[in-house]
């Protein structure tokens, strides 16, 4: 696509506002030349040196920065140079790179919800310490007017402060209360209104203690508690738009005998559309123009390719390999059969979103309970004073302070995000926030295989049977095409020091093969039934010289990087492990006891994957499901968990709960295990709240919970829970 093309695509069916001017600036931007490509491999300073330096010396490119916090590159580049050109500069020098759209990037960039939080932190924290000052002059000893002088200080720092840092916490109060609910906003809110209303009231009255500092104390830490939670999915959300940007959603229309790019959206049914060797298919149709072989894993898990003519039906998501093609357009946007499992998606989502995270648990149990003890704590001390509402409103608000979770709120967020920043190191992204404490649940892991434990590439396997001159002529023959079989082939013959035979006439005939003339001989390389052999039972293309017969060149897919490793990780963990493709029998077999995977099935079609996962959650089993594929989007979120690569299509990743960055699968084999230890930790600080709550309520009850008492209480806790989420890192 051209770089001018693509800032139409800013009009993203996400976004519910108009841009704004900083992004209609990032399009213009686009228009003159910019090209964005995320760079998942570099990890330092000399990736840098070595990216922008091959960039900076490429003709036609203008400058190039990189952002290593993001791993992308921005290219300024004539308006000639193309995002492929750029991933070929990559790719020379050693880095994988994906073309990002620059514009649906800048339509996404905006996050308020961060900022605001951290600016009411801000105000928190520096409110907080400016009142515990003149709260020291106090506790020190300052009375009568110095004390009240103090106090009312106190109050025009903390007032303002906590009206302003506390709305989170009232708007969630309230937007449950209006429902009839309670979560813990409910008591963190009516601990800081009391806490502030009675300060203000004891200090009219010139009493000895005020909790101002206690309220901005509270305030702080548990804003600081939901700021670490941000940033864990703002992470998430950033990475996630990056890796969505990565498809765009355009394709070429035919009009008048012109090929028009137009988004996806503006197709009709009986439009044409042309799609080049190469492309993925961006609509279900029918083919009227044109032979080629098409690639289905994604969308079956077959890592044959099929034959393709007039009247083949075709499917979004597909590959053309190897001819030009012109479809007639049956279904678009969300009517294709991408779109049909959508249905399967929403049951089995129904089931994953009725999990109840380990806070919830706490919070169920907690609100209704501090609220009960605070009464109890009122109704005590009126009965005990003869009625002494002033002093029995007091304790009554110190046990709501004393009590309220600075400890719970933070013991979620600062493991999570501890947990999440050691997993992504090691190249996994934390998509869900309750992904990690199912993680820690799972006991049976089952993998799709294409495109999960294979790479989905062809790997030849019997390359030795053939002599140099069979070699130099299939090498000849195959680097004139895109065919992954093709492309096997001249990996291994190149690899092999193989020269190239000298032929003429060469030419793709798309759906069967290539041929050419060498000494007068017609050599063809391509479909058994093209060059009359008969088709063997795995994966081949065969090559004929002259009247010889065909030989075959056999294939098998090759195993992605650290896969065998993730299975003996996971075997050595005592997992039961399971199978599930839809491609032939014999080669699933064959993978499975290469990995030395027990239980396998083939043919699988995307329901039979789906009700495998259900069977077996039914059985009380709690599956990890890794796959990638369309094919396996209603597994993916059927499962207790599930993770897929980046390489995965969009609708896999986003059935997702964690998605893999890298190419390597080794990594994986930790994940469950840092998943444990992350759920340990949490208990841990649980725990942790509970002793601080068993000590500390007795003072409250009591009326010894004075200012000084509760914020000591309230920063112990928090420390000591932030410092044993730490100790995940």
């Amino acid at each position: 696509m051209s770089a001018a093309a693509r800032p139409q695509l800013a009009a993203c069916p996400a976004c519910s506002t108009a841009p704004s001017p900083e992004q209609i600036a990032a399009m213009s931007e686009v228009k003159s030349g910019r090209i964005m490509l995320s760079l998942p491999e570099v990890h330092c300073a000399a990736c840098i040196v070595a990216v922008e330096r091959e960039l900076a010396q490429t003709e036609g490119v203008q400058s190039a920065r990189v952002n290593l916090t993001l791993k992308r590159v921005a290219i300024e580049a004539d308006a000639d140079i193309t995002a492929d050109d750029m991933i070929e500069v990559m790719r020379t020098i050693g880095y994988e790179a994906h073309e990002l759209d620059s514009a649906t990037i800048a339509a996404t960039a905006t996050n308020k919800s961060g900022r605001d939080l951290l600016m009411r932190l801000a105000v928190a924290g520096f409110a907080m310490m400016n009142v515990m000052l003149l709260s020291i002059a106090v506790w020190g000893g300052a009375a009568d007017a110095t004390r009240n002088l103090f106090h009312w200080i106190s109050a025009l720092i903390a007032l303002p402060a906590v009206a302003f840092s506390a709305q989170p916490f009232f708007k969630s109060a309230l937007s449950v209360l209006a429902v009839r609910r309670l979560n813990m906003d409910v008591p963190i809110s009516l601990a800081i209104l009391l806490a502030s209303a009675m300060s203000v009231y004891e200090t009219w009255l010139g009493g000895e203690h005020a909790y101002f500092d206690a309220a901005l104390s509270l305030t702080f830490f548990l804003l600081a508690g939901r700021y670490l939670d941000h940033r864990t999915r703002a992470i998430a959300r950033s990475a996630a738009e990056e890796l969505a940007a990565l498809e765009v959603p355009r394709a070429d229309r035919l009009e008048n005998g012109e090929l028009i790019s137009v988004a996806i959206a503006d197709l009709e049914v009986g439009d044409l559309v042309r799609v080049k060797p190469g492309g993925r298919m961006p609509v279900d149709g029918v083919i009227t123009e044109g032979q080629s072989e098409l690639d289905r894993s994604l969308l079956t898990g077959e890592t044959i390719p099929v034959f393709a003519g007039p009247e083949t039906t075709v499917s979004a998501g597909e590959i053309n390999l190897t001819g030009p093609l012109t479809i007639r357009v049956t279904a678009a946007g969300k009517d294709t059969s991408l779109h049909r499992m959508a249905d399967l998606v929403a049951m089995a989502e129904s089931s994953k979103n009725r999990y109840t995270s380990l806070a919830d648990k706490a919070a169920g149990i907690y609100a209704p309970g501090v609220h009960l003890l605070s009464f109890i704590a009122f109704a005590g001390w009126m009965y005990a004073t003869g009625g002494d509402v002033r002093m029995a409103l007091n304790i009554a608000v110190a046990v709501l302070i004393i009590t309220c979770p600075c400890a719970l709120g933070l013991a979620v967020p600062a493991v999570t995000t501890a947990a999440s920043g050691r997993l992504f190191k090691k190249g996994m992204l934390i998509k869900s926030s309750t992904a990690l404490e199912r993680l820690a649940d799972v006991d049976t892991v089952v993998f799709d295989k294409t495109g999960t434990l294979t790479t989905g590439m062809p790997e030849l396997t019997n390359y030795n049977d053939f002599g140099d001159q069979d070699l130099a002529i299939a090498l000849a023959l195959a680097a004139g095409s895109s065919h992954p079989l093709a492309q096997s082939i001249r990996t291994a013959a190149t690899a092999n020091g193989v020269t190239a035979a000298t032929l003429t006439s060469i030419s793709e005939v798309p759906g069967f093969g290539i041929s050419a003339l060498w000494n007068d001989k017609i050599v063809r390389l391509g479909r058994a039934n093209w060059v009359g052999a008969d088709a063997l039972d795995q994966t081949a293309t065969y090559l004929q010289i002259g009247d010889s017969p065909a030989r075959a060149f056999t294939f098998t897919d090759s195993l992605r990087d650290g896969a065998a490793e993730l299975v003996n990780a996971y075997k050595s963990q005592g997992f039961a492990m399971h199978l599930l493709s839809g491609d032939a029998p014999a080669t699933v077999q064959a993978l499975a006891n290469k990995l030395g995977i027990e239980h396998w099935t083939a043919k699988a079609t995307p329901t039979e994957k789906s009700e495998f996962i259900m069977g077996l959650a039914q059985s009380g089993n709690k599956v990890l499901m890794i796959g990638d594929g369309l094919n396996d989007t209603a597994a993916l979120t059927a499962a207790h968990v599930s993770i897929s690569p980046a390489s995965a299509l969009d609708a896999a990743r986003v059935a997702s709960d964690i998605v893999l960055l890298g190419t390597d699968m080794a990594p994986l084999g930790d994940a469950i295990d840092i998943a444990r230890k992350a759920k340990r930790r949490i208990l841990e600080n649980f725990g942790v709240a509970v002793v601080y709550n068993m000590i500390a309520v007795p003072i409250a009850l009591f009326g010894f919970a004075t200012p000084l008492i509760a914020a000591l209480a309230m920063s112990a806790s928090s420390i000591t829970v932030s410092l044993n989420a730490l100790r995940l890192r």
